[in-house]
């Protein structure tokens, strides 16, 4: 029996505040470091000042007898120098992967890295002796440049393999059959003069996520089972990867995911500090607590984006698409994180976005530098795709002297062809892309900006205007397991669930998707509440504790609803089954006679009927039940997709920028977003304005900076810029509703999309607004600096005297180079 959810029932797209943040504002909570346990000790990471360096000494004696001290320990005093943590996308068969210690044993290879621990019984007494420790280093030669560092002859990152390249990974339309040869389709463009071709570089900066909680772990071996508290997103995943690593059997393993302050990716890795607060938990029989603090966190957690993206698009000259091929490099950093390789793959298919392109060829080529490692950040791949789309868009309909609206219009996939199979295989159940531009549009004042802004340029105005269009979709919802088998991921797409009906009438609802602060307990409430029509204060959401949930696979890409949610749907229509028996056995009906709704059951056409909680207490009591059937409405439900979700939508962004001073002033940002049914659009709103922030802070604020020795110069909230809410205007957000045809509820994800969809708008709007002055590119992020010297350029004024520029991260750092006109720091 399906019992999905109507919309117009009580809480189904009901704008319920969240059940979650009466606790957490008001400070009724626990984060990781609130753990506090009797006899704890605490960790503190002695960190390689130095990117790439040969060990030559450790000189532990001042640490060891500074106060509260219990004990300095490297790899080789742990007896972990064999240790390595995994990777679990291994992308192609000859992956290159070297082992990421726990410790770096005798060559560090990126700045942060970790190089010995200090356990001593306060955190501050472990910092201070932490700053005691000596160690010799032999400099080495950084590897920094990508391109460089694939080139003969080059600095190797890890000499036993070889090579700087990790994997190169292809994926050809035309070899695969799913849509024809894009070598041919460039060749036929080159030749006929009816047809065009164009090239592009953009370059996807390093980004640092900046979650609100910092990384930490409490580690309690006291009793039968090793107990880890942990800042993560995926504490199944760790319980797991922590018996894959150290050994420890899972069944000992008991993981907890506390509150969590934030993610974004950022905490879905599997961390050399967890497990040596394992192993140390493990050799002195104590507690073990490690938190980061705010540098560290920006130094050594992982970062995101870092790639070179050369396109060349095809198409006929009344700009009609014929093909698109993408060259990548991206930056794995010294050593590969859980998922990271395969970030980059994950955009190969959707770079043909919401466009009809019949050839495409992917070529992404992974590359080792003595950086810190990169791996999955808000959108994973899929930012990186609709920002080179995107903005290629652009460049054609400039290229073709098309307005670019009506050029992305030409080539999208109309409403009435869906469902729609695309050339890299996978098939849109649903959309509506003219029904979201329309509104977005007219929400916009699309056409009075566009006068205004030929007002501008024809008067001379010194602030000019850029408008803006970024026309997204994505696939997320990870998703598929056979399909993620076939990309040789390391784990199912499924999502685990079971509910609970509690003698009294209340329900518990457990689930395998792990919050940080989505607002699962809230959302997941309402949908139980329509699904067995009781009370939504009658729900309570429990998770990320592997004891209380055993099997689950945790919350990234976009999957918390459309992969969780619905595995709590599964366990809901179960539950109404059982019930439905008992019913009808106390109603003395026949079980086909019985009908549910609104949380009774009652024989068709009487007023007979019991409801849900009567049920639940009958079968506790079990004094008069089926004889074929347990007591219990109890169930459980394990659900594995059928296909991606595939949101979509349309952004668009004016900015001002002075001419005089490259100042950017985001004046007005509109988005519509189809992300299908939604269940509660305050919680939907919330993730839309935090994923604008996120891409727009790209587009304007956010790069993580190197010098030539590989130091991060910019790894404090000082330096690396984060905007406020000051730096950006009131959102003007809204959606629309194609319900997903793949899933019961019709929903599509949300979490990823205003990160996604938001940087190219923003991007493109900074060109527009600069392109009659000869204006053709600026660099991520586009700072006031950057954009006043991409002006002066294209006016043909040297910039060796530049203005300072307070929004740039590292300003003032390096000088300028004629061959790096757009600012990057050396």
């Amino acid at each position: 029996m399906t019992t999905t959810a109507d919309p117009t029932t009580l809480e189904f797209g009901k704008a319920r505040t969240r059940k979650e943040d009466a606790r957490l504002i008001t400070g009724r909570t626990k984060f990781t470091d609130s753990i506090n346990l009797n006899g704890m000790l605490h960790l503190h990471v002695v960190r390689s000042p130095l990117a790439h360096a040969t060990i030559t000494g450790v000189d532990k004696s001042a640490a060891e007898a500074s106060p509260g001290v219990i004990g300095v320990y490297t790899a080789a005093d742990l007896g972990v120098e064999a240790v390595g943590l995994p990777c679990a996308w291994p992308i192609t068969p000859d992956m290159k992967a070297p082992q990421r210690p726990l410790l770096a044993n005798t060559t560090v290879h990126f700045a942060g890295e970790g190089v010995a621990v200090v356990l001593a019984r306060s955190a501050a007494e472990a910092r201070d002796a932490a700053d005691l420790v000596e160690v010799d280093y032999e400099p080495l030669e950084p590897v920094l440049n990508m391109e460089d560092a694939i080139k003969e002859g080059a600095t190797l990152v890890h000499p036993d393999l070889g090579t700087n390249e990790n994997a190169t990974w292809v994926f050809d339309s035309g070899a695969a059959g799913t849509g024809e040869d894009v070598a041919a389709a460039i060749s036929a463009a080159e030749a006929d003069p009816d047809s065009i071709v164009v090239k592009r570089r953009f370059i996807q900066q390093r980004l640092i996520p900046a979650f609100m909680e910092p990384r930490a772990c409490v580690v309690d071996p006291t009793g039968e089972q090793i107990t880890v508290w942990a800042a993560t997103q995926v504490p199944h995943i760790l319980r797991t990867m922590t018996t894959v690593t150290l050994g420890v059997p899972e069944s000992k393993l008991r993981v907890i995911a506390p509150d969590v302050g934030g993610g974004f990716g950022g905490k879905i890795g599997v961390l050399p500090e967890e497990m040596l607060c394992v192993v140390l938990a493990q050799k002195t029989g104590k507690p073990i607590k490690w938190n980061e603090s705010r540098s560290e966190s920006l130094l050594a957690a992982h970062h995101g984006r870092d790639q070179i993206q050369d396109l060349t698009i095809t198409a006929k000259k009344d700009g009609t698409i014929t093909g698109l091929d993408v060259h990548l490099l991206a930056d794995m950093g010294a050593y590969l994180g859980l998922v990271g390789p395969g970030v980059p793959i994950l955009g190969a298919f959707m770079f043909n976005a919401i466009y009809k392109i019949p050839a495409l060829k992917f070529t992404c080529t992974n590359v080792f530098t003595t950086k810190t490692l990169t791996d999955a950040y808000r959108g994973a791949g899929r930012p990186e795709a609709t920002f080179g789309i995107e903005r290629m868009m652009d460049e054609l309909a400039v290229e073709l002297g098309m307005e670019p609206m009506e050029l992305r219009k030409k080539n999208w996939i109309t409403h009435e062809e869906f469902p729609f199979t695309t050339v890299v295989g996978l098939t849109y159940d649903s959309g509506n892309y003219e029904q979201a531009t329309a509104q977005a549009m007219e929400a916009f004042d699309y056409a009075g900006l566009r006068r205004e802004q030929e007002e501008r340029r024809a008067s001379g105005d010194p602030v000019q205007l850029g408008i803006g269009i970024s026309t997204f979709t994505e696939m997320c919802g990870l998703a598929p397991s056979r399909v993620l088998g076939s990309l040789a991921y390391g784990a199912g797409g499924w999502e685990a669930a079971s509910i609970r009906m509690l003698a009294t009438g209340k329900v518990e609802v457990i689930t395998g998707a792990s919050a940080h602060g989505q607002g699962h307990e809230t959302a997941f409430s309402q949908i139980v509440a329509d699904q067995l029509g009781v009370p939504f204060e009658d729900v309570e959401v429990l998770h990320g504790d592997t004891q209380i949930s055993p099997k689950g696979l945790d919350t990234y890409g976009s999957r918390s609803l459309v992969v969780g949610g619905i595995a709590i749907v599964k366990a809901a229509e179960k539950v109404v089954a059982k019930a439905k028996k008992i019913a009808a056995h106390l109603l003395e009906a026949s079980e086909d006679d019985i009908e549910f709704s609104g949380g009774t059951f009652t024989v068709k056409g009487t007023d007979k009927g019991k409801a849900i909680q009567e049920i639940a207490f009958a079968a506790f009591m079990a004094h008069d039940y089926p004889e074929d059937m347990e007591p219990s409405l109890d169930a459980d439900a394990v659900y594995d997709p059928e296909n991606f979700s595939f949101p979509h939508g349309t952004h668009l962004a004016a900015v001002e920028i002075d001419t005089e001073t490259g100042r950017v002033t985001l004046r007005k940002y509109v988005c519509v977003d189809d992300i299908g049914t939604v269940v509660n659009p305050l919680i939907v709103e919330g993730q839309v304005h935090g994923g604008l922030a996120q891409g727009i802070a790209q587009a304007l604020f956010e790069e993580a900076n190197y010098d030539d020795q590989g130091t991060l110069v910019n790894g404090t909230f000082v330096d690396y810029t984060l905007p406020s809410a000051a730096d950006l205007p009131s959102f003007d957000t809204s959606t629309v509703s194609t319900p997903a045809t793949s899933n019961p509820l019709g929903v599509k994800g949300v979490g990823e999309a205003g990160t996604i969809a938001s940087t190219p708008a923003v991007v493109n709007s900074v060109i527009d607004a600069l392109r009659h002055l000869g204006v053709t590119n600026v660099e991520m992020p586009c700072t006031s600096q950057r954009v006043w010297r991409a002006i002066q350029d294209a006016r043909g004024v040297a910039t060796q005297e530049t203005p300072i520029d307070t929004h740039s991260p590292g300003a003032g750092l390096g000088s300028i180079d004629p061959n790096n006109p757009q600012g990057e720091v050396q």
